[in-house]
């Protein structure tokens, strides 16, 4: 997909269900462009004395249930109209779950690995020098996203704080512990996908013991996700990450695989020991490959567009999982539906990410922190009740799982817009 047509593409998906959701003309308006975009030049000082610029950019999408929520990547793909689809995408999301905010995001057109950690710090410091006026708790709350973690949101905290002189924890998310970060955001993301997996199991009587499963991205959420997913009986057969990925009919140890990409750098079919790790019989595919396999349950969570026209009629998993946002372009989505493909959408599966973050943005301005099971607990009891809301839309209303899931968002977002009065109101009607 082009960097034009993510944003494109992403706003169709919204006026196409809000059309047949019946969702109010000025509700599908409201959303059809961001209510503001930052876009910065970051002059970062490097290790070798001289001065690089990296473009960045904040999006504050929609405001009309709360305050602004969204991560920040950094990625040398990023660009203005993926950041305003990925915070579109976080509009809709937080109104799935209910949660008091709207949708942000967040970038740097940068490839983090070929930085320093100076450099690295250097860069995070002058993108909140950059936004400190931009965001806020009250107004946009930033979190971790592609390539940033909780070291990186600490950093830019701490900037925050320097330039507005007092200690304001809940202005980012996803920051380390001792910091006022949250005790289950590491692995907030793929936990949340993990129940909305089991949500969908338990009523489509799905066995996890008969059922084989394809994870592409195996950075945080991936790994998570394909953890719990294997302590459940799921079988993972095949994972991959940036550089390619491995495939085994009997399954891996996802552990085994976590272990040894933290200490080799890529993924690698092994079974590990402790600190000891051998190779078991596997074989190597590329990301591409992974997307094709046979397999019961695929779950995309690398990058946006990854399933697209191209591909899609070569995808033979019956059932999709979305933990990577956007990761099936809207044409694809339509072939799905065709195929009788399901999709547990992202704008559900990968809430958990989003709704621990609200977790810890209450914390933070409650100065309390809650214990790692009173998370987890919270989390889904968040999620299972959002599944059981667009479950019965699906039910009842006979569309696909992701077009209840935008339906009752834009309906949520609808309600804010109305309250303050739309057309049919001034007008009499």
């Amino acid at each position: 997909m082009s960097d034009r047509n993510v944003f494109e593409d992403a706003v169709t998906r919204v006026e196409r269900i809000g059309l047949d959701a019946g969702v109010a003309p000025e509700t599908v308006d409201a959303l059809r462009q961001p209510g503001a975009l930052l876009t910065a030049d970051l002059a970062v000082r490097m290790d070798d004395g001289s001065t690089r610029h990296f473009v960045a950019y904040r999006c504050r999408y929609n405001d009309a249930l709360g305050p602004t929520k969204g991560g920040i990547r950094f990625h040398p793909d990023v660009t203005r109209e993926e950041v305003m689809a990925l915070a579109l995408w976080m509009t809709i999301k937080c109104a799935v779950v209910g949660l008091p905010y709207g949708g942000g995001k967040g970038g740097v057109a940068v490839d983090p690995k070929g930085l320093s950690r100076l450099e690295l710090e250097r860069l995070s410091r002058a993108y909140m020098r950059a936004m400190a006026d931009f965001v806020g708790p009250d107004t946009d709350i930033p979190a971790p996203d592609v390539y940033t973690n909780a070291r990186i949101m600490g950093w830019m905290a701490d900037e925050y704080e320097a330039i507005h002189r007092k200690k304001t924890p809940a202005v980012i998310t996803g920051k380390p512990i001792l910091l006022g970060g949250s005790l289950g955001r590491d692995e907030a993301t793929g936990r949340g996908a993990f129940v909305v997996i089991q949500e969908y199991a338990r009523r489509v009587g799905l066995e996890p013991e008969n059922t084989r499963v394809a994870v592409q991205g195996f950075g945080n959420a991936g790994y998570h996700v394909a953890r719990l997913l294997q302590e459940a009986g799921y079988r993972i057969v095949a994972v991959s990450d940036s550089k390619g990925g491995v495939y085994a009919d009997e399954g891996f140890d996802i552990e085994s695989l976590w272990e040894h990409k933290q200490s080799a750098g890529k993924v690698e079919g092994v079974y590990c020991t402790g600190s000891v790790c051998e190779v078991v019989e596997h074989r190597k595919i590329s990301n591409e490959e992974l997307l094709e396999l046979e397999v019961d349950l695929l779950v995309p969570a690398a990058l946006e567009g990854v399933i697209t026209t191209e591909n899609a009629g070569r995808i033979r998993a019956p059932l999709i999982a979305e933990v990577a946002n956007g990761p099936i372009t809207a044409e694809a989505d339509s072939q799905m539906r065709e195929r009788h493909i399901t999709v547990l959408p992202d704008v559900l599966t990968n809430a958990g990410g989003v709704t621990v973050s609200y977790f810890e943005w209450s914390q933070n301005r409650q100065g309390y922190a809650w214990t790692l099971e009173e998370v987890r607990e919270r989390l889904e009891r968040v999620l299972t009740r959002a599944f059981d809301g667009l479950w019965h839309l699906h039910q009842t209303e006979k569309v696909s799982i992701r077009d209840a899931a935008y339906a009752m968002a834009l309906r949520r977002i609808g309600e804010a817009i109305e309250a303050e009065g739309t057309r049919d109101y001034f007008s009499g009607d």
